[in-house]
Parts: structure tokens; sequence; C-alpha cells
């Protein structure tokens, strides 16, 4: 299983969800599988999508909102892995992490990184993550169904085959343009679902 494959049971799996995506193949290849207002790709931002996630699943920890889904690479990961201490001191309750592990760095000619030795999993484990593991789509489909039932910090380590996918436009999008659509999606999900629920506490008083 390639990354792109990965990233299409992943929009299966999210389309409720606010999704923060972490820079270069990762956010393109999921723009050209399903550009939604719910991902906030953060291009140019290597190793900061868990930092964003969790910050934001934080934010939203007393409102409806299910779960936050942060897509990471490995080689990103690797630029910021206080990202599992973090989370694993915070515990934010609604933050899923997705580390789509290949071993090597995409954009660079598939030079190795860390990953190829390290196993990134247990290290979240070693934070106080609670880690499940796919490698296949059967398994990805499966367990992406039971991550986001589970409290978090939950880290999905997901390992796939080397190789960007072919013929996938660049994400040129102003980064601006692309926060503001994510801030309002977000700001209307939040709002619809805790109407949602008003009015079904309502109709149960009444």
């Amino acid at each position: 299983m390639k990354r792109i494959d990965a990233l299409r049971i992943l929009a299966d799996h999210s389309a409720e969800l606010p999704v923060v995506v972490t820079c270069a193949a990762s956010s393109r290849e999921l723009a050209a599988v399903a550009d939604r207002p719910n991902h906030l790709y953060l291009l140019d931002s290597m190793g900061l999508a868990g930092s964003v996630a969790t910050g934001i699943a934080m934010a939203l920890d007393d409102t409806p909102v299910a779960k936050v889904l942060v897509i990471e690479g490995d080689g990103s990961l690797l630029m910021n892995p206080n990202v599992l201490a973090t989370g694993g001191f915070l515990r934010p309750d609604k933050l899923v992490m997705v580390l789509l592990d290949n071993a090597v760095y995409g954009a660079t000619a598939n030079l190795p990184t860390y990953a190829e030795d390290i196993d990134l999993g247990l290290l979240a484990e070693a934070s106080g993550w609670t880690v499940r593991r796919a490698a296949d789509p059967d398994e990805l489909h499966s367990v992406m169904r039971e991550v986001t039932q589970l409290p978090g910090p939950v880290l999905l380590h997901v390992h796939l085959e080397a190789g960007n996918a072919t013929n996938v436009p660049k994400l040129l999008e102003d980064p601006v343009i692309i926060g503001r659509r994510f801030q309002d999606w977000l700001s209307n999900r939040v709002s619809t679902q805790e109407g949602a629920q008003l009015t079904a506490a309502a109709e149960v008083l009444l």
C-alpha cells in the first residue's frame, strides 16, 4: 500500500472531522483525492502538523466535535518528535495521529529516514499514546473505525511502500485562504453540532 492508497481510505473516514495534514506530497495527494474545507494543509511547515492538531484538539475538548485527525509522515514527525511527549503529557482526548510511515523522505529522492531502524510506534507508546498499527487497506479500514472510538491521544502507525503518486498537481493555494476556509468550516461545524445537541435535549425535556 502506497501513501495515496492510504489517503483514499482516510478520506473515507474523515469527511466530518477536522483534518490537519503535513506538508509536501501528503497534502498534494490528499487534495487530489478529496479537497475539502475540513482539511488544513500545512504547506511548508514540516514537523508542525502534530503540534497544530494538539492545540485544536485541546480547544475543541468541550465541543461536540468527535475527533481531530492529524496526518503525519515519518520524516516530518522526526523533525518534531517532542509532539509525542507533549501529547503524552497533555493527553488531548480527541487527538488521533495517523502516521504514514514509508521510511523515506519522499521529496528528496527517497532518502531513508531514521524510521528505517527506529519504531516510531514504540516511541509513541513510551510517551503514553495508545498505538494501533495497519499495513494493508483492510487493516486500515478496520483500525480507523476503532481509533475514532478510543480516548486519545491515539497514534495509528501505518506502514507503507515508498513512492509518491504520479500526475498529482502542486497545491498552490494561498495558505491564508486554506486557513480561513478551515476556520470557517470548523466554526460552522461546532455551532451546528452544538445547536443539534441543544435541540435534542429540548425534545427530551418536552
